[in-house]
């Protein structure tokens, strides 16, 4: 059986003449828990870019489930959840709106103006938002009004409640404290609340700095100078292999 979720075949993109990415090959296992590593400009932002549809690659091929990318409908492609370095939430809409946005791919019209109006149902939101420790009193605040990291802890909210097969994350763990870090890492990883319920993805691809936090990842993928260096079990990493990298 093929258990091949997402695969890039021969990726390459461009940009301004300059090559990001260069003939990359790459398949993304179900259940696969992945760290992503590369100094800045190495080519992880626009990686993921790829793998999620946002950057169409001048050369190569993109499949989800076996099937190419052009071929999916929007509600397919929302089975990839990104969270994204810059965040992307919605300055002007409540921390609990912003959350709810990741149910817009399900549901109609009529549930988006609801959401717009802050007269839908927030259970649902509240309860990822607690999973990420984030106070009631931050529920209907805007997100111009709150920290770094209590916005960093919203879009991983949005993105869990989303219910999507694979995640990836562009340095998730920003702006957060320690006992956030715990707490977000095994929510992104672990996959289960108290209850044994899902509450993410099986699988995952999460972009890393922090080298403290590769416990817990299966696998680990290098990148360098748009190139994929290695593509090896987190137990065989070595620090032969991280100097290279870096």
């Amino acid at each position: 059986m093929n258990n091949t979720l997402l695969e890039l075949k021969n990726i390459s993109f461009k940009y301004k003449n300059k090559l990001i990415l260069n003939k990359v090959n790459l398949k993304i296992n179900l259940g696969e828990k992945i760290a992503l590593l590369g100094k800045s400009g190495s080519g992880k932002t626009t990686l993921i870019s790829v793998l999620n549809g946002t950057i169409k690659p001048n050369q190569g091929e993109v499949k989800f489930f076996n099937k190419s990318f052009d071929e999916l409908d929007r509600k397919q492609k929302r089975k990839i959840t990104t969270i994204w370095q810059d965040l992307r939430l919605i300055e002007d809409l409540s921390a609990e709106q912003n959350v709810n946005c990741g149910l817009l791919a399900e549901n109609n019209f009529y549930f988006a103006f609801k959401n717009l109006l802050n007269i839908s149902s927030f259970n649902k939101a509240h309860k990822y938002m607690q999973l990420c420790r984030l106070h009631n009193s931050v529920y209907d605040k805007k997100i111009r009004k709150l920290s770094g990291g209590q916005k960093q802890r919203v879009a991983i909210a949005r993105s869990l409640i989303q219910g999507s097969d694979i995640l990836l994350a562009d340095e998730p763990f920003n702006n957060l404290d320690p006992k956030s870090i715990t707490t977000i890492k095994k929510l992104l990883l672990e996959n289960l609340d108290k209850n044994n319920t899902h509450i993410s993805p099986k699988t995952t691809l999460i972009a890393l700095h922090r080298l403290d936090l590769l416990n817990d990842f299966d696998k680990v993928i290098g990148i360098r100078d748009g190139k994929i260096f290695f593509n090896i079990k987190r137990n065989n990493l070595k620090k032969f292999h991280l100097e290279k990298l870096y």
